[in-house]
């Protein structure tokens, strides 16, 4: 029997403004999947390129956003095996999230620690395993490595550098206002540092002070645009950059403004590969959304990271599910620091 769901649905990309509030009924699980009734959403910049239509993965017709959410499964299809109905669970899904009740192979939802409440369910996945992969199987990183974890203060830069620091690397973190170093450094940052400018110039100026002539030997690059040309350039030999976004693109309004991002589409570094020969440094670039299609290899790093034992996700900023397209705008902003959530009450049985 279907089931009468709630819902933000896009009927196209386009526009914030396009984003509906329905009702709509679910489907019943098929054999392997789980009905979760949704307590807590995360939210990710990906939602928003996506229902600008700025992201490659975004479905071409109508869908509902969301990456990772958190909550009960309340029903089984015939050939679930691993999971059972009650079962607190967290898990990712490719867009679907934004709603009260969503279906999903069960291979893509884990349990929920039992000391964690929904919301830190909800904020640790999609971050975990961006911080894990640019660090550990694209950046090689070794115990005694300097890492730079640009946009620190948010919510994969926070996991970055607690897994960073696990693994014994010396992290230094760069924020976007003097208002989020207490956190950085409350997450215990080696060194942490305002970005004093968006130019060339400002980035390496800020760079050499912040590395005190250590060899910079990893960048976790989520900013692009000059931010990424001086990391480049301080990089020492053998070092890797791993871009996971481009915050230099990013924008505030309902719609993407075309010419604005042209623009900067037109000016962002290009770099020759024969200079990175010659230089013997490496840049490297990933989207989480790849490893959707590849279960064994995302299995594989959820174990790793639960092998780490990290502390609960930091919940920065929490709304109902009602407040979701004000959550969006205020994530949008660039003033929130750890993970934005959307909290889902459920109505009593």
């Amino acid at each position: 029997m279907a089931l009468l769901r709630h819902a933000y649905r896009m009927p196209r990309a386009g526009s914030l403004t396009r984003l509906e509030y329905i009702q709509e009924y679910l489907p019943e699980p098929h054999a392997q999947e789980v009905l979760v009734e949704v307590h807590a959403i995360g939210l990710n910049f990906a939602d928003i390129f996506a229902m600008m239509g700025l992201y490659s993965a975004t479905p071409q017709d109508s869908f509902v956003p969301g990456l990772e959410y958190s909550g009960i499964v309340r029903a089984v299809g015939s050939n679930v095996q691993h999971i059972h109905v009650g079962q607190r669970v967290m898990g990712v899904i490719r867009f679907g999230a934004y709603a009260t009740h969503l279906t999903i192979d069960e291979r893509y939802v884990v349990p929920l620690p039992t000391d964690w409440s929904f919301e830190e369910g909800a904020a640790f996945i999609v971050q975990a395993l961006t911080a894990y992969y640019a660090l550990v199987p694209l950046g090689a990183l070794r115990p005694g490595a300097t890492v730079l974890i640009h946009s620190a203060a948010g919510g994969v830069g926070i996991m970055a550098n607690r897994i960073a620091k696990k693994l014994g690397g010396y992290t230094i973190g760069s924020i976007g206002t003097e208002s989020k170093r207490d956190i950085a450094l409350r997450e215990g940052y080696d060194y942490v540092f305002v970005r004093s400018g968006t130019s060339y110039r400002a980035c390496k100026s800020d760079l050499h002070t912040a590395l005190h002539n250590r060899p910079l030997s990893l960048v976790l690059d989520s900013l692009g645009g000059e931010a990424l040309r001086a990391s480049f350039d301080m990089l020492a030999p053998t070092g890797r950059i791993v871009c996971f976004g481009s915050a230099s693109m990013a924008f505030r309004g309902t719609r993407p403004p075309y010419l604005s991002l042209l623009w900067k589409w037109l000016r962002r570094p290009r770099f020759d590969a024969l200079t990175m020969i010659e230089q013997n440094k490496s840049i490297m670039g990933f989207n989480l959304i790849w490893l959707w299609n590849h279960l064994e290899e995302m299995s594989s790093l959820l174990h790793a990271l639960q092998q780490l034992a990290l502390p609960k996700p930091f919940v920065g900023h929490i709304f109902s599910f009602e407040e979701l397209p004000h959550a969006i705008t205020t994530f949008q902003s660039g003033t929130t620091v750890g993970k934005v959530v959307i909290r889902v009450s459920q109505p009593c049985p």
